[in-house]
């Protein structure tokens, strides 16, 4: 879909309806490949095992984004998931530091499938709440931890059992080992080399891609989807899976989500002049429901022109006044060259599809990594398939064919 391409400075000015065009000191247009809803990959997590076990990486090249960063009173700082880190972080002071320590050697340790680990913890019915209760850490940490760590985009996660929570952490962690500077990669060029290597490896298989082609209509007989219609010709299917535009009947809105691409021309103050990061604002910090997230890349990741960089701000709509309410973020970026608003419904499906066969994703949400994307690709083959998607399987066909399990 539109949504998902990477766009030149020229494409990008047309989207948005700036008649003037891109100034000289854009540089030249084929310098730049703006995602207009921008993502990371965790290094450990579920895109890359996606794109491992496919072997679709062979198509593509990755950098490492250099850092993560949480807002905290107005500031920015690296967020701390190591040992190390937590004892030389800003964000707290040293008696805290020394607890927040004692709670990532927990986790650290910790395995659901050996009861000497857990501490007095139940993993299926502490809550987090308990969890950091027992280490008494206080609400700057909570909030570092559960939105910048553990990536929740709200609070809700508080009162919910801990293990999908203490999960996520290690998750975080073990991104983290594998490179480095952040848990984050980015594939040079922009996102948009994901679906072509995609397209690549389905043409290996056989799969026919027809880009560019209007969808006329759907075809239904009996209450299940039979083809779809283009330009007159109809593709035949028994299955049908699409995104919320193509089925408007079959979907609900969920909310709102704003994004704003802002163009610079330096990096973001205080990231130590970083070329790529991540900076996540609780929501707790600016009295939110929901994370304000910032994600920037640049001339560095080839997506462009060389000496510029491209911030986009992002959260779920709360007020009637959306461009407010990403201000926190806007303000770290100053000075900003030029901005680009987009606010976007988020529609989910109505149905599993299970009857109709048609199987409806759900709209990208205001998160800047995959895994809750990655988690709607699951959905979606849970209810195709009939059987939840097995990594360990994929992992075993592979090495049938390849014969290492390091492939």
């Amino acid at each position: 879909r539109c949504i998902s391409v990477s766009l030149s400075c020229l494409q990008l000015y047309k989207r948005f309806q700036l008649l003037e065009g891109p100034p000289e000191t854009m540089g030249r247009g084929r310098d730049w490949n703006v995602d207009l809803i921008p993502k990371f990959l965790m290094a450990n997590g579920q895109l890359v095992k996606m794109l491992l076990y496919t072997e679709v990486t062979r198509y593509l090249d990755f950098k490492v984004v250099e850092g993560s960063f949480v807002y905290k009173g107005g500031k920015i700082y690296k967020v701390p998931s190591t040992e190390t880190e937590a004892l030389a972080s800003n964000l707290m002071g040293m008696f805290e530091k020394r607890r927040f320590r004692k709670f990532l050697v927990f986790v650290a340790n910790f395995d659901e499938n050996d009861s000497k680990t857990f501490e007095g913890v139940d993993p299926q019915n502490t809550s987090m709440r308990d969890v950091y209760r027992k280490f008494d850490l206080g609400q700057d940490v909570i909030d570092f931890t559960g939105h910048a760590l553990a990536l929740y985009r709200t609070d809700d996660y508080l009162d919910q059992p801990c293990l999908e929570t203490i999960n996520r952490i290690k998750l975080y962690s073990e991104s983290l080992a594998r490179y480095g500077k952040s848990p984050y990669l980015y594939p040079l060029y922009g996102l948009g080399e994901l679906p072509q290597g995609f397209a690549r490896l389905s043409a290996i298989y056989g799969g026919t891609y027809m880009l560019n082609k209007p969808v006329d209509d759907i075809i239904m007989e009996n209450g299940k989807v039979v083809g779809v219609k283009s330009e007159g010709e109809v593709a035949r299917c028994k299955q049908l899976i699409c995104d919320p535009s193509y089925v408007p009947d079959r979907v609900r809105k969920a909310g709102q989500v704003i994004r704003i691409i802002c163009i610079l021309s330096h990096p973001i103050k205080n990231t130590n002049d970083a070329n790529s990061c991540q900076i996540i604002i609780p929501q707790n910090q600016v009295n939110r429901k929901s994370d304000i997230y910032v994600c920037m890349i640049s001339y560095a990741h080839n997506v462009a022109a060389q000496g510029k960089y491209i911030a986009i701000a992002s959260t779920t709509v709360e007020t009637a006044e959306p461009e407010k309410e990403v201000e926190p973020a806007l303000e770290l970026l100053e000075p900003i060259d030029q901005k680009f608003v987009a606010i976007s419904d988020l529609y989910e499906p109505i149905d599993d599809g299970s009857e109709s066969q048609v199987f409806c994703s759900c709209s990208y949400d205001a998160t800047t990594h995959f895994e809750t994307t990655c988690n709607d690709i699951k959905d979606i083959y849970k209810r195709m398939a009939g059987s939840a998607f097995d990594f360990e399987n994929m992992k075993r066909k592979q090495n049938d064919v390849f014969g290492e399990a390091d492939q």
